[in-house]
C-alpha cells in the first residue's frame, strides 16, 4: 500500500483524509498524465449516493478538464458500470467515487485502467508522487481546456449488456433486492423488472447518509427477514458501490463469495466454460473450499486479498472465474472487476438451469470452523509490534492443524484476525488471544 492509495482506491473520511483539492489533483494528473489513444483523452466518472460524492465528482472532473482531457459523468452508477464503458467505449481511463462498504462519512477514488481494470500500482505511484508536488502538470489553456460531457447514456449501455446475458427467464421467480442504499438502487431492479422476476426491495431509499447503513452485503439481516417473511425464491445484498454481491437463500440462510463461487465454479465446469479447470480465491477463503473444489477436480490458486490481485491472477493462469468470500466475484469473459448485478444474474441462470433451489446447489461445499474478529486500531502497524507477534505464533499452537491471518485492511483503520481450525472451541482461543494482546499494545482497539 502506498502513502494515499490502498487496496482498492484513495480512500478516507470526505474533506478530512480525502479532500475535494484531493479529488482535483487527481484529475488534473489524469487529464495531463494519460497519453490518450486518439484525439483528446477522455475519462468515465461514477458515484455512489454518498452526500461527498457529488462535491468529489465536480472537483475531479474540473481537475481532469483543467489538464486538457474530457470528463464524461455517469452520475450515480456502479462500479462495474464505469469498467464497462471505459473498456467498452475505448475511453482512456476512469474512476469510481465510493467508499464501498464503508459508512457515508468515508470516500474513495478507484482508478481504473484503459481495460477497464484496477489501475496499475506503477500509475499509482506517479499518482502519489504528484499529490507530493515531485513535479508538476501545466494547465491548458485556450481551446485545449477540456470539457465535462453529461454521459448519462452510458450508464444505460452498460444496463443493457447485463440483459443481453442470461440465458433464460426469470419469470415466475419471486426475487428480494438489498441495494445497501447506494448504486444498485438505480439499475439493479430494473434489470431484474426487465427479466421478468417479480422483485421486493430493502435497502433502496438513498438520502446520502443512509449507505451501508444496517443493510448491504455488510449486514444482510434485512434482506434474510425479507426473504423469508414474503417467501421469496432467492435474495441479493450488494454493497455501496455493487461490487460485490451476497446471496439468500429459499430459506433466508446466507450464500457468501465462497459459497457462490463454488456453485459457479462446478456449474462452469459442466457446460466447458472453466478454462484450465481453475479458481482464483484469496488468502480469506474458507480452507473448506479449496478442498471441495479439489474434489470436484477443480484447482484453486491463492492470492492476497483485493479483486485486483485475483484480477491478476486469473490474467496470469487464464482462469475465467475468481473471486473473494466477501462477494467479489470476477467472470473474466464478462467483467475485469467484481460485479454484483452481474453475479446475482449467473446466480439466477445457475438457479433455473440446474432446476435446483440454491441451497440444493451448495450443499457439496465443507467448511472448516471459522472465526473473523474485525479491531479497530489507532495504527495497523501494530502487527509487527513483538508482542503481537508471539501471541499470533502461540495461537497457531492452539489451532494445531489449522491457521490463523492476521491482516490490516486496505480500506479502514482495521485489523481483521482470522481464525480457522478443527473447533469452534480452538479458533475462539486463537482469536482471543490475539485480540488481548492487541488490545494490550493498542489500547484504542476497539
Amino acid at each position: 500500500m502506498g502513502k494515499y492509495f490502498g487496496t482498492d482506491g484513495f480512500r478516507g473520511k470526505a474533506n478530512e483524509t480525502l479532500t475535494a483539492e484531493h479529488a482535483f489533483q487527481v484529475g488534473r494528473f489524469l487529464g495531463g498524465f494519460i497519453q490518450p489513444r486518439e484525439g483528446r483523452a477522455k475519462f468515465a466518472i461514477g458515484k455512489d449516493t454518498r452526500r461527498s460524492s457529488y462535491m468529489l465528482e465536480y472537483a475531479l472532473a474540473a481537475g481532469i478538464a483543467a489538464s486538457g482531457a474530457d470528463a464524461y459523468l455517469l452520475h450515480v452508477t456502479t462500479t462495474p458500470s464505469v469498467s464497462y464503458v471505459v473498456r467498452a467505449e475505448g475511453f482512456d481511463g476512469g474512476v469510481m467515487i465510493s467508499a464501498s462498504h464503508n459508512p457515508y462519512e468515508d470516500n474513495g477514488l478507484k482508478l481504473l485502467g484503459g481495460a477497464g481494470e484496477k489501475a496499475e500500482d506503477a500509475l499509482l505511484k506517479k499518482v502519489e508522487e504528484y499529490l507530493d508536488g515531485k513535479f508538476t502538470i501545466p494547465f491548458a489553456t485556450g481551446e485545449e481546456i477540456g470539457r465535462t460531457v453529461d454521459y448519462v447514456a452510458g450508464r444505460n449501455r452498460y444496463l443493457g449488456y447485463l440483459l443481453s446475458l442470461p440465458r433464460v427467464s426469470f419469470r415466475g421467480f419471486r426475487v428480494g433486492l438489498d441495494c445497501a442504499n447506494g448504486s444498485a438502487w438505480a439499475i439493479s431492479k430494473a434489470v431484474f423488472d426487465a427479466l421478468g422476476a417479480e422483485v421486493f426491495l430493502t435497502g433502496a431509499e438513498p438520502d446520502g447518509l443512509n449507505v451501508n447503513l444496517n443493510c448491504g452485503s455488510t449486514h444482510p439481516q434485512n434482506l434474510q427477514r425479507l426473504v423469508r417473511e414474503k417467501n421469496l425464491d432467492i435474495g441479493f445484498a450488494f454493497d455501496g458501490d455493487a461490487d460485490r454481491c451476497i446471496a439468500v437463500d429459499e430459506r433466508g440462510e446466507l450464500v457468501d463469495g465462497d459459497g457462490i463461487l463454488y456453485l459457479s465454479a462446478k456449474r462452469m465446469k459442466l457446460r466447458s466454460e472453466l478454462e484450465r479447470n481453475g479458481v482464483a480465491v484469496t488468502v480469506m477463503s474458507n480452507s473448506g473450499l479449496i478442498e471441495s473444489l479439489r474434489r470436484e477436480g477443480i484447482t484453486c490458486a491463492v492470492t492476497p486479498v483485493g479483486d485486483k490481485f485475483v484480477y491478476e491472477e486469473m490474467l496470469r493462469r487464464g482462469y475465467m472465474l475468481g473471486g473473494e468470500t466477501s462477494g467479489h466475484i470476477i467472470f473474466r469473459k464478462h467483467a475485469s472487476t467484481g460485479d454484483g448485478i452481474l453475479t446475482a444474474l449467473k446466480v439466477m441462470e445457475t438457479v433455473i438451469e440446474s432446476k435446483c433451489p440454491l441451497s440444493c446447489l451448495t450443499e457439496g461445499l465443507c467448511r472448516f470452523p471459522q472465526i473473523l474478529k474485525n479491531l479497530e486500531v489507532r495504527d495497523k502497524k501494530v502487527v509487527e509490534d513483538p508482542k503481537v507477534v508471539s501471541a499470533v505464533s502461540e495461537a497457531k499452537k492452539l489451532l494445531g492443524k489449522g491457521r490463523i491471518l492476521l491482516r490490516p485492511s486496505g480500506t479502514e483503520p482495521v485489523i481483521r484476525i482470522l481464525a480457522e481450525g478443527e473447533t469452534k472451541e480452538s479458533c475462539a482461543r486463537a482469536v482471543e488471544l490475539v485480540e488481548k494482546t492487541l488490545r494490550e499494545v493498542d489500547p484504542c482497539a476497539e
